[in-house]
């Protein structure tokens, strides 16, 4: 129920902050959002709008959505080695001390998250804690830090933006024309083609359509940034520790992370063809590792 509240609650706060830029563009620009440069902008304003207000939020929801507790003062061996560790691998990689979290689950499983490579959050769970020899999980850590000096967080954002800006975009001008077409309306000129339900049913059919055509996308860049930090996780701590972690991963039930948060973690869940997964199946990962040269 806290989960369901809080998707709610920030779902609600994105629309009220793009509903007043709208207004804004409205009163001070004098945009027509009736034209089809104004459903671009439309378009844009909430297709990248609502991707950025959740990566900027993303520490924020990730804590709250999992509980993860934030390590400020280590309270014992274990989470001074995590933050030491974490530290040391920030400093390899270049990039600003995340902020270091455990959460409570009994899954093994790892996510980074933060809106910035100096502004960041790294969590391990309990479970991969409890699992996993210190090798394994300082190569975890180190799959972890890759993906934030990598700068993962905002590709996959700028990504997801595009591809919702040509769903909203594309489902309301396919909408209006076959509305216009039905209602015999040659005047044109205006993407919603007169209005009305049968308009907006299409609109809602065809962004479910577009919105799976485009989440093909959004997942194939997915898997393509897992390759990326489990090499550059092996380039920190050496392959044979992220091989030894994906093997230990292998043996473990698929991930818990919720929809928003299963991107970040380190791994997926399964699905009926890889097409659908955000992560590539594990032999795959670790197949990669073997088969690349590291210095």
């Amino acid at each position: 129920m806290k989960r369901i509240i809080l998707f709610l609650a920030t779902n609600i706060a994105v629309l009220i902050v793009l509903s007043i830029v709208m207004n804004i563009l409205m009163a001070v620009f004098g945009v027509d959002f009736g034209s089809y440069t104004g459903l671009l902008i439309f378009a844009a304003i909430f297709g990248f709008g609502g991707a950025f207000i959740s990566l900027f939020i993303s520490k924020w929801m990730a804590k709250r959505s999992t509980g993860a507790k934030v390590i400020e003062q280590p309270r014992n061996d274990a989470e001074r080695w995590l933050l030491e560790t974490v530290r040391k691998q920030a400093q390899q990689a270049g990039i600003g001390m995340p902020e270091v979290a455990i959460y409570d689950s009994p899954e093994a499983n790892a996510f980074a998250t933060g809106a910035s490579k100096n502004n960041s959050l790294v969590a391990v769970s309990t479970g991969l804690l409890r699992s996993m020899s210190k090798d394994e999980v300082e190569a975890v850590l180190a799959h972890e830090v890759s993906h934030i000096a990598n700068g993962d967080m905002v590709t996959l954002t700028l990504i997801q933006g595009v591809v919702n800006t040509f769903v909203i975009f594309l489902a309301r001008v396919i909408a209006g024309l076959i509305n216009s077409a039905l209602r015999g309306n040659q005047q044109g000129g205006s993407h919603h083609g007169g209005g009305g339900f049968a308009y907006f049913g299409l609109v809602i059919l065809f962004e479910i359509l577009f919105g799976a055509l485009a989440s093909l996308i959004v997942f194939y860049f997915s898997r393509q940034r897992e390759y990326r930090a489990d090499a550059g996780a092996a380039s920190l701590v050496g392959p044979s520790k992220m091989i030894a972690a994906l093997q230990r991963l292998s043996q473990g039930k698929e991930s818990q992370l919720d929809d928003k948060m299963l991107a970040f973690g380190i791994k997926g869940k399964l699905a009926k063809g890889e097409l659908m997964m955000t992560h590539p199946p594990i032999e795959k990962r670790i197949a990669a590792l073997r088969n690349r040269s590291f210095q």
